[in-house]
């Protein structure tokens, strides 16, 4: 596989996207700062019964987080609509423009 057809990779902390090195081991995190809070998360969980891999959200980023994932549906309810109903070309592609902005935003776990 080359590396223009692979799909961007995410990172494991926020979910953003990974920029690609080239050469060596792909990258995991897409700055220092999203490496060191995984570390600490990491480092806060050892010794705990809670899996070394186990994401701990706040109530707040969980509630943060629901809300993505409903506009995210509603996005996607907008383009099922505009389909079933005619759109013309250029209104359903706006939608799914909007729908994939979404996507990437709910991504982001923090």
């Amino acid at each position: 596989m080359t590396s223009a057809s692979r799909r961007p990779d995410s990172c494991v902390w926020c979910g953003r996207e990974v920029a690609e090195t080239g050469m060596g081991r792909r990258r995991r995190y897409c700055r220092q700062s999203c490496r060191q809070r995984a570390y600490e998360q990491r480092n806060q969980v050892k010794g705990t019964s809670i899996p070394a891999d186990a994401v701990v959200l706040t109530s707040e980023e969980a509630s943060a987080m629901v809300d993505r994932v409903f506009q995210v549906r509603c996005a996607a309810e907008d383009v099922a609509t505009a389909v079933a109903e005619g759109a013309a070309a250029h209104e359903v592609e706006s939608l799914c423009a909007d729908l994939v902005q979404l996507a990437r935003e709910a991504e982001r776990f923090r």
